[in-house]
């Protein structure tokens, strides 16, 4: 277990890697610094000496990838490549274009997020695996049906749809909860109910589907007819035989998500006013902050690595015959 967990971390670096240089070309090849100043200051027309004003005070006046004024260590060190790119693998994410601190940022906002994302999913998969685990025990009756055709329905309405009836129905007319907004501590709660609620029910569907898929293919399997011959009834079947034996694909799709949970929800966070990390890319993204944009893409392709690699070690704690080698 160890030996192949020290395998798969050396797999990280070359992934990042190639992940950081694609920005790279993306941001400062692509999109030149000159290009990144004029959409800033917001002036087609705007004179050079902003522009280098602008590159100055944020460091992008350096060569791309070799400084030829420099001698030594310094012809590679004093470049935007260096400073803005090679520094995120020690996690050193610098200022964001507006002169904040990036880290200070993500670690105030990270638990907001947080604090919609884990009970989000929590509750989704609970209610996902309980629906899924109905439909396969009333298989073949009308309440089969309806709930298929219910999931459908849910999959085919936008998920805007369910954040804008909520925030309306909810929020507005029965007054429940507040629209938007966000407070911390205790008084998080009545602003986190709502979009915790409308992540749940929006992903109803298709989670349904999905596990009801599983389930079906494992109450196919020869160890399912042996069990109900041996006299144990439907509902034993289903929760000592199938939902555990499916619990695979199940940690599958739970736990390579697990570290994006971190990253927030664009569009929920954005919708509902609160200051995670979701509405931190997107307000980057509005205002042109390519800092802040270069970290969080590599935080996240970070953080999906890390998914993939506790999925495989999770293997090993639902079924003993997989073997990390």
């Amino acid at each position: 277990m160890i030996n192949y967990i020290i395998r798969r971390l050396f797999y990280v670096l070359p992934v990042l890697l190639g992940v950081n240089i694609l920005t790279f070309v993306l941001f400062f090849i692509v999109n030149s610094p000159d290009d990144m100043a004029r959409m800033q200051l917001g002036d087609k027309h705007v004179t050079q000496a902003a522009v280098d004003n602008w590159k100055q005070q944020r460091g992008y006046n350096l060569p791309l990838l070799w400084n030829k004024q420099e001698a030594g260590v310094k012809q590679f060190s004093e470049t935007i490549f260096f400073e803005k790119s090679v520094v995120l693998f020690v996690f050193d994410l610098g200022v964001s274009d507006s002169g904040r601190d990036i880290v200070a940022d993500i670690s105030q906002r990270m638990w907001p997020s947080l604090a919609i994302a884990i009970p989000s999913l929590i509750f989704g998969v609970l209610a996902n695996i309980t629906f899924a685990l109905l439909l396969i025990f009333y298989r073949g009756s009308i309440l089969e049906f309806g709930g298929l055709f219910l999931c459908i329905a849910l999959m085919s309405i936008s998920g805007l749809f369910y954040i804008i009836a909520g925030q309306y129905f909810v929020g507005k007319l029965l007054a429940l909860t507040p629209i938007s907004g966000y407070a911390p501590g205790v008084d998080a709660l009545k602003f986190i109910i709502l979009p915790v609620l409308i992540g749940v029910v929006s992903g109803l569907g298709s989670g349904v589907r999905w596990y009801r898929t599983l389930f079906l293919e494992e109450a196919a399997k020869d160890y399912v007819r042996t069990a109900k011959a041996k006299g144990l009834s439907d509902i034993e079947v289903l929760f000592k035989h199938v939902l555990k034996n499916a619990m695979i694909p199940i940690l599958t799709g739970i736990v390579v998500i697990l570290p994006l949970l971190f990253m927030g929800s664009l569009i929920t966070e954005s919708f509902f006013g609160i200051p995670g990390l979701g509405s931190y890319t997107i307000d980057a993204i509005s205002s042109q902050d390519f800092a802040i944009v270069r970290s969080m893409v590599f935080l996240g392709s970070f953080l999906y690595i890390i998914g993939l690699l506790l999925t495989d070690i999770s293997y090993t704690l639902v079924d003993p015959r997989v073997r990390l080698d």
